[in-house]
């Protein structure tokens, strides 16, 4: 009784084999070219690689996306269609993929392709900078009116001895320190975290048509406009503004291209054009991804000139130098290099 369906079931599986047999012998040999092809150009050798190969990986490439779409139509052996899979994949890659060094992406981005997209959200460069200003003058205005504010805006691991009412003796003190190399790669290190937290957000909330961006560069200024009119009440604002350009120029330079960032995807999210969202929302994303590149560096120089300079450079005279001189090089960098595009 049993054994005409184990016969058919026999019959069902050998005509399976036998169809896939036929299937990898007609077409095996267009599979074992294109992997010796793509091993080559895998490990390097692709000098070694005669014309007609060359030129015919395209060809072999769609030949073997047909062979793997009629395998999994056809429902083959599930060790082909793996095989078949991976080998598409590394295919894939080498046809359309973008074949550099590191060294070449390099110089490609540092020589021309940041500070191209720096200058491509000049507008957004200048809004954001805009609501900085106005979240400085805020935190200043503020904690002028009524010092009840500055709790509000500094975060007390910044305040110490930093407060309203205290003497111009213990302000200074904090200015002008005995310099100390102990610690000073744990301060760098954090300093750098919460700049780089600051910065990511900017970019970050972009996502929200920018409101959020605008919210949190406004309350992050108000917070070194408060910190400054505790400085300034003592007479001490070139100091304290020296103290900080050492490092502060490159950090809120970099916090200004990370908030310019985001409002550049916001305003592409909410402002597409004649473009549909998708479209303008890759473009200002490849953009606004250069644009946080370039930040990410910044900060690193930022954060050892904090943890590092600012520490050790006592004279006021030297920290403006430093300071400016440094942001003289950053923005000779993104607005006036031009190289020719290769």
């Amino acid at each position: 009784m049993n054994a005409a369906p184990a016969s058919a079931g026999e019959q069902a599986v050998a005509a399976a084999v036998l169809r896939s047999d036929r299937f990898r012998l007609e077409r095996e040999g267009d599979w074992v070219r294109i992997e010796a092809i793509i091993t080559a150009m895998e490990k390097g050798r692709v000098q070694r690689l005669s014309d007609d190969d060359v030129l015919a990986l395209p060809v072999l490439y769609r030949n073997l996306l047909s062979s793997l779409s009629i395998a999994r139509e056809s429902s083959l052996d599930a060790g082909l269609i793996a095989y078949l899979e991976s080998l598409t994949l590394r295919a894939y890659f080498l046809v359309y993929g973008t074949r550099t060094t590191f060294g070449a992406w390099c110089r490609s981005f540092f020589g021309g392709g940041l500070s191209r997209a720096v200058r491509a959200i000049w507008v957004d460069l200048l809004i954001a900078l805009a609501f900085m200003v106005v979240g400085a003058l805020v935190g200043y205005a503020l904690v002028a009116a009524d010092q009840d504010w500055f709790s509000r805006l500094v975060p007390t691991q910044f305040a110490d001895v930093r407060v309203p009412g205290a003497s111009r003796e213990a302000l200074e003190s904090t200015l002008f320190g005995e310099a100390r190399s102990d610690g000073l790669e744990v301060f760098a290190a954090y300093l750098f975290s919460n700049n780089a937290q600051v910065a990511i957000l900017a970019f970050a909330l972009g996502f929200a048509l920018g409101v959020p961006t605008v919210l949190l560069l406004i309350y992050n200024m108000a917070s070194l406009g408060a910190m400054l009119w505790v400085f300034a009440s003592r007479g001490l604002t070139l100091e304290f503004v020296g103290w900080l350009s050492i490092h502060g120029t490159t950090e809120l330079l970099a916090i200004l291209l990370a908030g310019a960032a985001g409002l550049h995807v916001g305003r592409a999210l909410g402002f597409p054009g004649a473009r549909s969202h998708m479209a303008a929302l890759s473009g200002a994303g490849r953009t606004a991804a250069q644009v946080m590149a370039g930040v990410i560096v910044m900060l690193i120089c930022a954060g050892l000139l904090e943890g590092f300079a600012r520490q050790l450079v006592q004279s006021t005279t030297l920290r403006y130098a430093i300071g400016y001189g440094v942001l003289t090089a950053w923005l000779l960098y993104f607005f006036a290099l031009r190289p020719r595009r290769s």
